[in-house]
């Protein structure tokens, strides 16, 4: 038994539609009408298959400070994910905590992640926190790295007491 099977959560067993992936979501909204302008290509197209998901729920945040996912939730709910069918999967925010940075390594070397899946995880633009989100991934086949600078008012004014010269200066 590898792993991904040990951890492998009892409701995703249960659900045996979970068990077989998931349900082809662009079959399971009514289409919108198209709109016929002879002069543009895009209104008219239809969208005929389902996007390509991408789970963040094993990034805890800030919200979570108080109480956030220990090592073996974030592999029960990994498993999860995987048996759910997601192909993109961010599993943290390894340069924010030794636990996120953590996770990351068991999923790169333990973490039996199929193929066809990507693991995806979040820095901010900051070089020392890029630098350290890279050894997290080291060993990873096809991961994404989501970049981002807060600019949100509040992050600047409370969290970086910048202005927005300062976080431009940041990134």
């Amino acid at each position: 038994m590898n792993a991904r099977e040990e951890i492998r959560s009892d409701a995703a067993v249960a659900d045996t539609d979970s068990a077989k992936g998931m349900p082809d979501a662009a079959r399971k909204y009514q289409p919108y009408p198209t709109v016929g302008l002879t002069d543009r290509t895009w209104p008219s197209k239809v969208i005929d298959k389902a996007p390509i998901w991408c789970s963040v729920d094993l990034r805890d945040g800030n919200q979570a400070l108080i109480d956030p996912m220990g090592h073996e939730r974030k592999a029960r709910m990994f498993g999860l994910l995987l048996d759910m069918g997601f192909k993109e999967i961010e599993i943290g925010f390894p340069s924010a905590s030794q636990t996120d940075f953590d996770f990351a390594r068991w999923c790169i070397e333990e973490g039996d992640v199929p193929a066809d899946v990507s693991l995806q995880v979040l820095v901010q633009c900051r070089p020392e926190l890029i630098t350290r989100t890279f050894e997290a991934l080291k060993g990873a086949t096809n991961p994404i790295v989501h970049f981002y600078n807060s600019t949100s008012e509040l992050q600047r004014r409370v969290v970086f007491e910048k202005d927005v010269g300062g976080i431009k200066r940041i990134a």
